[in-house]
């Protein structure tokens, strides 16, 4: 199998994992209520707007969310991966305040 052809046959699969899913694989099952306590205590917009401008940003599809508290306590992000359609790993930075992508950068790392 070439290259080409190998690196279609995984973004077919990617897309047909996507396809198969109910909701996005936001984080551990156990995560998501307390992502939306700390998100609601801490006034921050919801889980599911930060997901919806991480996806304006950098169209595809969301592997993995956190919320995370931002250095000196100076507020919390969302951060998502994004699998997008050629099947590479992006990371986005949602500021969990005002919603405003704060950066969108490819993870080289995954």
């Amino acid at each position: 199998m070439t290259a080409f052809a190998t690196r279609h046959a995984l973004v077919a699969a990617l897309a047909a994992f996507a396809a198969c899913t109910v909701t996005p694989a936001f984080a551990d099952d156990d995560d998501l209520p307390k992502m939306r306590a700390i998100a609601g205590a801490a006034k921050l917009i919801s889980l599911e707007d930060a997901s919806a401008r991480a996806l304006e940003a950098k169209p595809g599809t969301i592997v993995d969310a956190e919320l995370e508290r931002r250095f000196m306590n100076r507020g919390y992000d969302y951060e998502f991966e994004v699998i997008d359609a050629e099947g590479q790993s992006w990371d986005v930075h949602i500021d969990g305040r005002d919603g405003k992508v704060r950066s969108v950068s490819q993870d080289w790392f995954d």
